[in-house]
Protein backbone atom coordinates (compact mmCIF):
# COMPACT_ATOMS: atom_id res chain seq x y z
CA UNK A 1 0.00 0.00 0.00
CA UNK A 2 1.28 3.39 -0.82
CA UNK A 3 2.72 5.86 2.15
CA UNK A 4 -0.09 8.86 1.98
CA UNK A 5 0.92 12.01 4.31
CA UNK A 6 -0.99 14.96 5.56
CA UNK A 7 -0.06 18.36 5.42
CA UNK A 8 -2.33 21.66 6.61
CA UNK A 9 -3.57 23.84 3.71
CA UNK A 10 -2.33 27.07 3.75
CA UNK A 11 -3.33 30.33 1.27
CA UNK A 12 -1.24 29.23 -1.75
CA UNK A 13 -3.38 26.20 -2.08
CA UNK A 14 -6.54 28.04 -2.69
CA UNK A 15 -5.61 28.20 -6.25
CA UNK A 16 -5.26 24.85 -6.51
CA UNK A 17 -8.28 23.66 -4.77
CA UNK A 18 -10.46 26.13 -6.80
CA UNK A 19 -9.03 24.34 -9.63
CA UNK A 20 -10.23 21.16 -8.58
CA UNK A 21 -13.85 22.52 -7.38
CA UNK A 22 -14.35 23.06 -11.19
CA UNK A 23 -13.62 19.60 -12.29
CA UNK A 24 -16.97 18.23 -12.78
CA UNK A 25 -16.40 15.05 -11.57
CA UNK A 26 -15.86 17.35 -8.42
CA UNK A 27 -18.32 20.44 -9.34
CA UNK A 28 -21.27 17.97 -9.59
CA UNK A 29 -21.26 17.16 -5.59
CA UNK A 30 -19.66 20.27 -4.74
CA UNK A 31 -21.87 23.01 -6.31
CA UNK A 32 -20.29 26.86 -7.11
CA UNK A 33 -16.82 26.50 -7.09
CA UNK A 34 -16.34 30.36 -6.31
CA UNK A 35 -18.62 29.58 -3.23
CA UNK A 36 -16.83 26.59 -2.20
CA UNK A 37 -13.66 28.24 -2.49
CA UNK A 38 -15.00 31.00 0.03
CA UNK A 39 -15.90 28.49 2.25
CA UNK A 40 -12.84 26.80 2.58
CA UNK A 41 -11.13 30.33 2.95
CA UNK A 42 -13.27 31.00 5.68
CA UNK A 43 -12.72 27.81 7.68
CA UNK A 44 -8.76 28.21 7.33
CA UNK A 45 -9.25 30.57 10.51
CA UNK A 46 -11.69 28.76 11.93
CA UNK A 47 -10.11 26.67 15.30
CA UNK A 48 -12.35 23.85 15.48
CA UNK A 49 -11.91 23.01 12.28
CA UNK A 50 -8.95 20.85 10.26
CA UNK A 51 -7.92 20.99 6.73
CA UNK A 52 -5.07 18.99 5.06
CA UNK A 53 -4.16 18.24 1.52
CA UNK A 54 -3.33 14.44 1.12
CA UNK A 55 -0.16 13.86 -0.62
CA UNK A 56 1.76 10.75 -2.00
CA UNK A 57 5.12 12.01 -2.05
CA UNK A 58 4.71 15.81 -3.56
CA UNK A 59 1.82 15.00 -5.46
CA UNK A 60 -1.29 16.77 -3.67
CA UNK A 61 -4.40 14.14 -4.04
CA UNK A 62 -7.19 15.62 -2.66
CA UNK A 63 -8.67 17.85 0.25
CA UNK A 64 -10.60 17.12 3.64
CA UNK A 65 -11.71 19.12 6.13
CA UNK A 66 -12.43 17.12 10.04
CA UNK A 67 -14.44 18.85 12.83
CA UNK A 68 -16.35 18.05 15.56
CA UNK A 69 -19.45 16.66 13.95
CA UNK A 70 -22.02 18.24 16.86
CA UNK A 71 -20.09 21.70 16.41
CA UNK A 72 -22.55 23.02 13.96
CA UNK A 73 -26.24 22.15 13.46
CA UNK A 74 -26.34 18.81 11.78
CA UNK A 75 -29.47 16.80 11.94
CA UNK A 76 -28.14 14.02 10.04
CA UNK A 77 -25.19 13.88 12.71
CA UNK A 78 -27.78 13.84 15.64
CA UNK A 79 -27.58 10.68 17.93
CA UNK A 80 -23.68 10.19 17.40
CA UNK A 81 -21.33 9.92 20.33
CA UNK A 82 -20.05 12.83 21.26
CA UNK A 83 -16.40 13.27 20.17
CA UNK A 84 -17.42 11.83 16.73
CA UNK A 85 -14.89 13.61 13.42
CA UNK A 86 -17.25 14.75 10.68
CA UNK A 87 -15.24 14.78 7.36
CA UNK A 88 -15.28 16.14 4.33
CA UNK A 89 -13.36 15.40 1.21
CA UNK A 90 -13.25 16.07 -2.58
CA UNK A 91 -10.24 14.75 -4.70
CA UNK A 92 -7.65 16.37 -7.15
CA UNK A 93 -7.32 14.60 -10.84
CA UNK A 94 -3.48 13.30 -9.60
CA UNK A 95 -5.98 11.30 -6.85
CA UNK A 96 -8.21 9.50 -8.77
CA UNK A 97 -8.89 6.08 -7.95
CA UNK A 98 -7.09 6.70 -5.06
CA UNK A 99 -9.59 8.34 -2.22
CA UNK A 100 -10.46 4.75 -0.76
CA UNK A 101 -6.77 4.32 0.15
CA UNK A 102 -6.03 7.97 1.12
CA UNK A 103 -8.86 8.47 3.06
CA UNK A 104 -8.25 4.97 4.89
CA UNK A 105 -4.80 6.84 6.08
CA UNK A 106 -6.65 9.63 7.16
CA UNK A 107 -9.09 7.74 9.37
CA UNK A 108 -6.35 5.78 11.10
CA UNK A 109 -5.17 9.15 11.54
CA UNK A 110 -8.20 10.69 13.42
CA UNK A 111 -9.19 7.19 15.30
CA UNK A 112 -6.27 7.91 17.30
CA UNK A 113 -7.78 10.66 19.03
CA UNK A 114 -11.54 9.66 18.38
CA UNK A 115 -13.70 6.57 19.14
CA UNK A 116 -15.51 7.47 15.74
CA UNK A 117 -15.62 9.33 12.46
CA UNK A 118 -18.65 10.31 10.53
CA UNK A 119 -19.18 10.94 6.66
CA UNK A 120 -21.79 12.06 4.67
CA UNK A 121 -21.94 11.34 0.65
CA UNK A 122 -24.54 12.17 -1.55
CA UNK A 123 -26.96 9.16 -1.82
CA UNK A 124 -26.60 9.25 -5.82
CA UNK A 125 -22.27 9.62 -5.64
CA UNK A 126 -21.88 5.84 -6.21
CA UNK A 127 -17.74 6.57 -6.19
CA UNK A 128 -18.05 8.30 -3.01
CA UNK A 129 -19.38 5.78 -1.48
CA UNK A 130 -17.18 3.26 -2.85
CA UNK A 131 -14.31 5.25 -1.59
CA UNK A 132 -16.02 5.44 1.89
CA UNK A 133 -16.70 2.30 1.89
CA UNK A 134 -13.26 1.14 0.95
CA UNK A 135 -11.36 3.39 3.92
CA UNK A 136 -13.56 1.23 6.45
CA UNK A 137 -17.01 3.47 6.61
CA UNK A 138 -20.27 1.89 6.45
CA UNK A 139 -23.82 3.02 7.17
CA UNK A 140 -26.54 2.78 4.67
CA UNK A 141 -28.80 5.63 6.30
CA UNK A 142 -30.52 8.30 4.62
CA UNK A 143 -31.18 11.51 6.00
CA UNK A 144 -31.18 14.73 5.76
CA UNK A 145 -28.71 17.71 6.08
CA UNK A 146 -28.98 21.17 7.70
CA UNK A 147 -29.90 22.41 4.37
CA UNK A 148 -32.52 19.66 3.74
CA UNK A 149 -29.84 17.53 1.41
CA UNK A 150 -30.31 14.32 1.27
CA UNK A 151 -27.04 12.47 2.50
CA UNK A 152 -26.22 8.61 3.46
CA UNK A 153 -24.86 8.50 6.81
CA UNK A 154 -21.50 6.45 7.04
CA UNK A 155 -19.48 6.15 10.13
CA UNK A 156 -16.09 4.46 11.61
CA UNK A 157 -15.03 3.25 14.75
CA UNK A 158 -11.76 2.96 16.25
Amino acid sequence: MPDYGFRPVVAADLPMLAEWLRQPAVARWWPGPDRQIALVREDMDHGVMRQVIACRGDTPLGYAQSYPALHWPAPHFAGLPAGTVALDVFGGPQGMGQGGAWLRALGDLLLRDAEMLAIDPNPENARAIRACEKAGFAGTRIAADSAGQAVRVMTRRR
